[in-house]
């Protein structure tokens, strides 16, 4: 089954730098013989909730473009590919939250050649955060790209955010979803606790879940269902459940199982999901985006041990 869509990331005080090739804080050194990079050309585009792109950079770029639409054609060089874009994160909110924001890097038509995905963690109430995200390298035999958009944003309270890697939580456990598979329709995303603490972690049964809407309030009308075979077999997510003990570095996983037919009705996409692990649990927050068509099901499967 092929990659549905990107995920979120842990909790720290600054900005995390995200996966793949990419970002780096804006004002950062590159380093005696580096390459000078071409002028940057601003982007006045609005904000995507609160996230903005102040900046576009294109190595060999032909002349200045329009503020508005980015920067114009450019050529791509061997290796890295020099362009990048810098980026302000701005929380207008009472709570110190958690962004995720994916990228897309495209051609002057809007066809995308690349993603890259980036988390910036803690920003607090009021404040802003600038860094920048880069490209790397372009894929063989890719068009020109001319300019990088703001595709998705997904933020949720810093106390809540996933934890993949960095300082163990206070709960002792990191609590993550994956990138997801899909196939016909299908949609399976995994969930992982990591027992990061120092003693050990019991677990018993399914995971607890509350659907959330993109104001992060409660979606109405959804069965969540025990086991993926509610949904369909194979999926990885059919254990029936079981008393699970995880020993200081031990993992479990779970899995969220949906179909995406849309018949009569209205369509829901689900873009947030709180996870309680076990009862009195401290919740996690992921962004599956969970595309439910009219289906109004979703399957969740017990915890079983990670390498099951």
């Amino acid at each position: 089954m092929r990659s549905s869509r990107p995920r979120l990331f842990a909790p720290a005080a600054a900005l995390l730098l995200a996966t793949a090739c990419g970002a780096v804080p804006a004002d950062q050194d590159h380093g005696a013989g580096a390459a000078v990079p071409a002028p940057r050309a601003p982007v006045t585009d609005p904000p995507v909730d609160g996230v903005r792109i102040t900046s576009v950079t294109l190595p060999a770029a032909s002349p200045a473009p329009s503020a508005t639409r980015g920067p114009v054609h450019a050529d791509r060089l061997p290796g890295d590919s020099g362009i990048f874009a810098a980026y302000q994160v701005a929380n207008d909110g009472g709570e110190a939250m958690t962004y995720t924001v994916l990228f897309a890097f495209t051609t002057d038509t809007g066809e995308v050649m690349d993603h890259r995905e980036v988390t910036v963690s803690g920003v607090a109430p009021g404040s802003t955060r600038s860094g920048r995200v880069d490209l790397g390298v372009l894929a063989p035999g890719a068009s020109p790209v001319t300019r990088v958009k703001i595709e998705k944003v997904g933020k949720v309270p810093a106390a809540e955010a996933p934890a993949r890697t960095g300082g163990c939580p206070a709960s002792g456990a990191r609590l993550w979803a994956d990138d997801g598979d899909a196939a016909m329709g299908l949609r399976v995303v995994g969930l992982h606790l990591e027992n990061c603490g120092k003693t050990d972690y019991t677990l018993d049964g399914y995971p607890r879940l509350s659907l959330l809407d993109e104001n992060r309030e409660p979606v109405h009308g959804i069965r969540i269902l025990h086991g993926g075979a509610a949904i369909a077999s194979g999926t990885g997510a059919d254990a029936p459940p079981a008393p699970l003990t995880l020993k200081p570095g031990q993992t479990a996983r779970s899995g969220l199982v949906w179909r995406n037919t849309t018949l009569a009705g209205t369509s829901v996409t689900v873009p947030y999901v709180r996870v309680v692990a076990r009862p009195g649990a401290a919740p996690v927050t992921v962004t599956p985006y969970l595309d439910l068509g009219t289906t109004g099901r979703l399957g969740v499967g017990a915890w079983v041990p990670a390498d099951r």
